[in-house]
């Protein structure tokens, strides 16, 4: 199920890994080499300071693609 940025959603709405990939188009690998080296927003921890669980806030994962050259 593919994901698209969408106007109307909850900026504030934490996406999860399966939504993200969708969105960017980026393998796993490559989006946390992103993440690693600065050039993609830095997942929220779910769940408390042990879970392993992460998410992305909407917001910026459509401003990270706003910034993205045209294809």
């Amino acid at each position: 199920m593919e994901q698209h940025v969408n106007a109307q959603a909850n900026p504030m709405e934490i996406l999860r890994m399966p939504a993200v990939l969708g969105m960017t188009k980026l393998s796993r690998t490559t989006l946390w080499r992103r993440i690693r080296e600065g050039e993609f927003p830095r997942p929220v921890r779910l769940g408390g300071a042990r879970s392993r669980a992460v998410g992305w806030h909407r917001s910026e994962i459509e401003e990270w693609l706003r910034g993205r050259p045209a294809a």
